[in-house]
């Protein structure tokens, strides 16, 4: 079947089977390889991607759910040269070892963020909760997610 979606502000069409599952889609049709395979059933958010603005596990939405819907990776947050104060506060504060988990915990706190720019400390622990860090912990990752929050919100940092 066919499927259309919106990935990263781009219209795509690509052909799915009704088994087929959203991240299968996106690594292996989209060769979008951020969206990484980690336990597969919905537990770790290796696999996170946003779809309409909120956090999903993609290694549980069959990709047909996805016909119509905007999805954004992290390819579609920002890159080297232009990076979302996300990407730059975790970066400086050495949040980040191996990076498995970065993109999920990124597009994770994204989407706090966009919904409640004033997220407080617990928030955003209780938001990135289903993001696992095998590497790093978690404490320089809150605290830079505050900081991207203080930024965001115009404030000096």
């Amino acid at each position: 079947m066919q499927i259309t979606m919106n990935i990263n502000g781009k219209d795509v069409t690509v052909h799915a089977r009704p088994t087929d599952v959203l991240t299968d889609i996106l690594r292996d049709h989209l060769h979008l390889y951020s969206v990484k395979r980690g336990c597969e059933v919905g537990d770790c958010g290796a696999c996170t991607v946003l779809i309409d603005g909120e956090p999903v596990n993609s290694c549980l939405i069959l990709a047909p759910r996805a016909d119509g819907k905007t999805i954004v990776t992290i390819e579609g947050v920002g890159d080297i040269y232009n990076m979302h104060p996300l990407q730059k506060h975790l970066k400086e504060a050495g949040a980040f070892q191996c990076g498995f988990c970065a993109p999920g915990m990124i597009l994770t706190a994204k989407a706090l963020l966009d919904r409640n720019p004033n997220a407080t400390r617990q928030a955003v622990r209780d938001a990135i909760y289903g993001n696992l860090c095998r590497c790093s912990g978690y404490v320089k990752i809150e605290q830079a997610i505050q900081k991207a929050a203080a930024e965001m919100r115009g404030e000096e940092v």
